[in-house]
């Protein structure tokens, strides 16, 4: 029998896709540690697996969140640098002024970063409520810098942006709607200031991917073409027309196909050359957000995947917008783009601790008992004799017998026993089966879910709808990989299910270069032995869409800092408390501890017994809401 080569971490960077997705920030190091390089692939680097048992040996529970917020800084850094070399390279003729999203992320540590490492770039914030207007003023950012006001709006919206000009901010407010430009002249009448305006567009073209619907003539916001033409005379009547400094077109979010952008941008060129020729003086044409992370790392336009690099991205806005603003005469606008996902996603990492395993049946050896029923009997001969000439029939018939079982059962003419281990025969069959079929060049097409019926499900301390929202709500795929181990070759299939007591709460669909693959290459677990697993690229939207389904509020965070000494862990925000989920649901503690306090004085329990659970029960309300050791 030929012996299996060494497993390297160049195996296990190909198993579980790493250089693919990683862009760079995260790697597999030689002793099998999957490692983040904060500084996009060059030293310093550290061990995810080592961050996370410093954070156990501080006493802190899991799940935990991992933030790196230097691959931030990283982050806005390429987007912003991959502009201006694009503008070079076309010799355009205006800046860029990148936007980001806050609503993508509004975590302090994520906003603050993003804005201090943007201020050398004059790169600004967007604000879609007036929450997010009131901490984005806070913010100090490069005065040239833009702060776009997008989102429906009432007059303390509009009032508040308003009084953020006066205080010397670039504040741009987004005409949603038609009505609001009512709202933002006499505001700013009243409050004696000269706005700046910005009309959101509605694109007829569309993006792709998990979003498409909403772009288009369809889409919730934006102005038509006969808005935009009775706006412009609005202001021109009231000689505010000057006002009017941006075009703002949105083509979507997670915008896969390249082809479907440029399209978008020729079509927002045009809407920005002929507000110019209505005497509107724009100046800034604002892109919106699409820039798309590539989850999967296939190259393609499938939904959780991208068929561009981010310098290809610049190049083509900047050489279709130039090219359409040149051909009519027309300055090249300031250019604008609003991307959140692709800044934030790679910084934060979802750490996941296996805390037990669910197997299939079958992989021990079962013995037949004389008073087996026939079927049973028969399931069991077929178990003997599965071989690469046969494994289709006997798979089927044991199929067949299966549901002859099951039939049987129900008709309560075989006891629990005999179907027990008729269940036991026919795990045994399909394991048989399914490891000659992988040894064959065509296996049969009826025999791919095998794997994912013989798959362990690894059960995990966390919930999927407070931590990965979007994995249950949309379908989308994040890449998981195991933190430690990978320098030995994984030899279990899994997948994944969450704590919570919703069938819902589990995650089956893994990223895979050309399908979506059912399972995830595992290891088997060692008594004694922690095995994480690291969910990648959730530093967008998760954070902040998480639900409390079943009261497992947000996790704990540690932001990290690594340089060549190693990392250090600069702050550790703890998760929720149960007390404080259950407060937002309408409870009081001290109303619930009182109910308890009576139930306990009128039980039977012993003086000791009353006291230990009274103790425990005020614990709880404390208590982190996750699985504790």
């Amino acid at each position: 029998m030929e012996k299996l080569k060494r497993f390297t971490a160049k195996d296990a960077e190909e198993t579980y896709l790493v250089p693919h997705w990683a862009s760079g920030f995260f790697r597999v190091g030689d002793d099998g540690h999957l490692e983040v390089t904060p500084n996009n692939g060059t030293s310093p680097y550290a061990s995810l697996y080592e961050i996370v048992q410093a954070l156990r040996d501080e006493g802190r529970p899991m799940p935990v969140v991992l933030r790196f917020p230097q691959v931030l800084e990283s982050r806005v850094r390429q987007l912003n640098e991959a502009f201006q070399t694009a503008i070079r390279k076309y010799n355009y003729g205006a800046d860029y002024r990148g936007l980001f999203p806050v609503k993508v992320n509004q975590r302090r540590m994520v906003v603050e970063t993003v804005a201090a490492s943007g201020k050398p770039y004059a790169y600004g914030l967007e604000a879609g409520s007036k929450a997010e207007l009131a901490l984005i003023l806070a913010q100090d950012l490069h005065p040239e810098a833009l702060i776009a006001c997008n989102g429906f709006k009432d007059d303390d919206f509009i009032r508040m942006a308003l009084m953020g000009l006066k205080l010397g901010k670039n504040v741009v407010i987004t005409l949603e709607k038609f009505a609001e430009l009512s709202r933002v002249l006499r505001i700013a009448n009243e409050l004696g200031v000269e706005p700046q305006v910005g009309i959101r567009y509605k694109l007829k073209a569309k993006g792709s991917g998990q979003w498409e619907a909403s772009g288009g003539e369809a889409a919730k916001f934006g102005l038509t073409t006969p808005e935009i033409i009775r706006a412009v005379e609005v202001m021109a009547q009231a000689g505010k027309l000057s006002a009017l400094v941006m075009v703002h077109a949105h083509i979507g979010s997670q915008v896969t196909d390249i082809r479907r952008i440029k399209q978008a941008v020729r079509e927002a060129a045009q809407t920005y050359v002929q507000l110019r020729r209505l005497g509107a003086p724009v100046r800034y044409l604002n892109l919106g957000g699409g820039l798309a992370v590539d989850y999967d790392g296939s190259k393609t336009a499938f939904y959780a995947s991208a068929n561009y690099s981010l310098p290809e991205y610049a190049e083509d806005l900047v050489y279709v917008t130039k090219e359409v603003t040149d051909s009519h005469g027309e300055p090249n606008p300031v250019l604008v783009t609003e991307s959140g996902r692709a800044v934030t996603a790679y910084h934060s990492v979802l750490v996941l601790e296996v805390v037990d395993t669910i197997r299939p049946p079958g992989e021990e050896a079962a013995e037949l008992p004389s008073d087996a029923h026939p079927v049973v009997k028969d399931l069991f001969d077929l178990a003997q004799t599965v071989s690469a000439k046969n494994y289709r029939e006997v798979y089927h018939d044991a199929f067949s017998d299966k549901d002859t079982l099951q039939s049987l059962y129900d008709l309560g003419l075989i006891s629990l026993r005999d179907r027990a281990l008729a269940e036991t025969l026919y795990y045994q069959i399909a394991r048989k089966v399914w490891k000659l079929a992988q040894e064959l060049d065509y296996p049969a097409d009826e025999l791919e879910d095998l794997q994912k019926l013989l798959a362990d499900k690894l059960v995990c301390n966390f919930s999927l709808f407070q931590s990965l929202p979007d994995a249950w709500a949309v379908k989308q795929l994040f890449p998981i990989a195991p933190l430690s181990r990978l320098d030995e070759r994984p030899t279990r299939e899994a997948t994944l299910v969450d704590i919570t007591c919703d069938s819902d709460g589990k995650f089956d669909r893994f990223i895979d270069l050309h399908d979506v693959r059912d399972t995830l290459p595992v290891h088997d677990l060692r008594p004694g032995e922690p095995y994480y697993l690291g969910v990648f690229l959730v530093g967008a939207y998760q954070d902040v869409l998480g639900a409390d389904h079943n009261l497992f509020g947000r996790v704990g965070e540690a932001h990290v800092m690594v340089d060549e000494r190693g990392f250090s862990i600069e702050r550790f925000v703890p998760g929720e408390k149960a007390r404080r989920l259950i407060e937002n649901m309408g409870y009081e503690d001290t109303e619930l501890l009182a109910s308890v306090e009576r139930l306990v004085r009128q039980s039977k329990l012993g003086p000791a017994e009353k006291g230990f659970f009274l103790e425990r029960y005020a614990a709880e309300l404390v208590g982190y809401t996750y699985l504790e050791d």
